[in-house]
């Protein structure tokens, strides 16, 4: 049974204005590449994806779209990531399922993975995007995502798409 995430993609446009940001980082962080770039809003674990997207489509019914903006780098341990910022990101990830999880929500999207032991390898790139603010954009749709180990690394898949607001 695949893990499961319900997350937000962001466009295309904002994407590429922060892969032009990191240029060819190439220096020992292991980077997530942007076609798996999301912000989650909550982590469910091994699921069935049906039985998970009835539950999510319940909790997100008559949601209204958010404005999100990628902003300034932080780290967790082993863990270089962008702050995602927007008023009502945080009530629609509760409303996801981020409540249910033993950790407070911090609203982010991954950038790199590098060694716990190693914290001065991402020192560099939170300095480098300090000043670093995506375009804001509405999100319209939540994706509940599949993840699964697979010989390369892990493998993200859409397996529904929710609309948010009028969509």
């Amino acid at each position: 049974m695949p893990a499961l995430f319900s997350a937000l993609v962001p466009p295309d446009d904002v994407a590429e204005a922060l892969a032009e940001t990191l240029g060819d980082p190439g220096d020992g962080l292991r980077w997530e590449p942007p076609e798996r770039w999301h912000v989650t809003l909550a982590y469910y674990g091994p699921d069935d994806p049906d039985t998970r997207a009835a539950w999510l489509a319940e909790r997100l019914a008559g949601r209204p779209a958010v404005d999100v903006r990628l902003e300034k780098a932080a780290t967790f341990p082993g863990v270089l990531w962008l702050t995602a910022a927007g008023d009502e990101l945080t009530p629609l990830a509760l409303a996801a399922g981020a409540g249910e999880e033993a950790r407070p929500y911090v609203p982010h999207l991954t950038l790199a993975r590098f060694p716990r032991e190693e914290p001065g390898l991402a020192g560099r790139w939170t300095e480098v995007l300090s000043g670093f603010r995506s375009r804001s954009w509405t999100a319209t749709r939540v994706v509940l995502m599949t993840s699964e180990r697979e010989p390369g690394g892990t493998r993200y898949r859409v397996a529904r798409a929710f609309g948010l607001g009028n969509t």
